[in-house]
């Protein structure tokens, strides 16, 4: 059964242009996707949106302050009557919609997305509303689905987040003068940047680029100095086609993270021709072990891995080849018409329920 107008969705994602936060991203590469004549969307802006989303019709964007506007957003937010409320975060709106729903019969189904790892106790006790009081889950990874069926008991369809062509595709091969290896990410604890830091006091003759911003940069970039590290190179913040720039000038993807979802940056990597190092704790599909690149066990593995690496340019060249081939099974038009399925057949079990209601009434 099709519904005659388009389907209103809500979700909680920034559409401003500039911001590259990745489960930003991913509702702004969704969105931009999606037929205007059948899905209505709202999103959040806090400043320029994208420039797809400006010139999609049916597409409606919210103006975000920084104070006192959730109850506002909210009272937005079930004034217009979603069918769906799509991928909520762990914030103060999220939860109060949430909480709202369980005593008030709103007829917005809750579609959540899951997108990080839910071993993470931490991670796990923000989730657990969204999640239990979902109309359907997914998760971004098959690992992370794992996770929430272990966690939670429930299970979670699994689709991907892609990449965006626009900014990430493989470099016609140059000659480079030396050899150079990347991270990008921000500066967390969990992402171990410092581990960057080590790697590059190790081999003086190779390049090292940090792309990002975060709490351990001082921190960071305090080692580095103590170590002498003058092969490091703090990139800051980058856009999204300043990385895939980087990326295209770079030999190697070093990203020790001990924990995360599925991050979207080793699929843009793979996708710029980098064979990445990273750990297996999170078991990202969007590198094959031994093909694409490597996926550690432990810190020692992480710089043997390195090792090979930058001894090898043969492998390289071949993990670089395997890297961008597999990228093609993450392609964001085919992802977005898996949601825009799932869109569907929650609005037309949403309509199920409630028609015979409107009837009697």
């Amino acid at each position: 059964m099709r519904t005659s107008a388009p389907i209103t969705i809500f979700t909680p994602s920034f559409a401003d242009a500039d911001n590259t936060n990745a489960q930003n991203l991913t509702g702004k590469e969704i969105v931009a996707r999606l037929d205007p004549e059948l899905f209505r969307i709202m999103m959040i802006a806090d400043a320029a949106p994208d420039s797809r989303l400006l010139e999609r019709p049916n597409t409606e964007f919210v103006h975000w302050s920084k104070h006192g506007n959730t109850v506002g957003l909210l009272g937005r937010v079930l004034a217009a009557r979603p069918a769906i409320y799509f991928f909520p975060r762990y914030g103060l709106l999220d939860r109060m919609f949430v909480k709202l729903r369980r005593y008030w019969p709103i007829r917005t189904a809750l579609l959540t997305y899951v997108v990080m790892t839910m071993d993470d106790p931490a991670a796990s006790d923000w989730a657990r509303p969204s999640i239990e009081r979902a109309d359907h889950i997914c998760a971004n990874s098959k690992f992370v689905a794992k996770t929430i069926s272990d966690r939670f008991g429930v299970d979670a369809e699994v689709i991907y987040d892609g990449v965006d062509k626009r900014f990430f595709y493989p470099c016609q091969e140059v000659p480079r003068a030396q050899l150079a290896i990347l991270y990008a990410g921000s500066f967390q604890s969990r992402k171990r940047v410092e581990l960057v830091i080590e790697q590059a006091a190790r081999f003086s003759s190779v390049q090292f680029r940090i792309a990002g911003q975060g709490e351990t940069e001082t921190a960071c970039r305090e080692l580095a100095r103590q170590y002498g590290c003058s092969n490091v190179t703090f990139l800051g913040h980058l856009s999204s086609e300043e990385l895939g720039k980087q990326m295209r000038e770079v030999d190697i993807f070093f990203f020790p993270s001990i924990l995360e979802g599925h991050p979207q940056v080793l699929g843009q990597a793979a996708a710029c021709g980098l064979p990445a190092i990273a750990m297996n704790t999170y078991r990202p599909d969007y590198v094959i072990h031994g093909k694409t690149g490597f996926l550690a066990e432990s810190d020692a593995e992480l710089a043997h891995y390195l090792d090979c690496l930058i001894a090898n340019g043969s492998l390289r060249a071949a993990m670089s080849v395997a890297a961008s081939q597999h990228m093609r099974n993450f392609d964001w038009d085919q992802i977005a018409l898996q949601w825009a399925n799932v869109f569907q057949e929650m609005a037309d079990a949403r309509q199920k329920l409630w028609w015979p209601r409107t009837q009697s009434a």
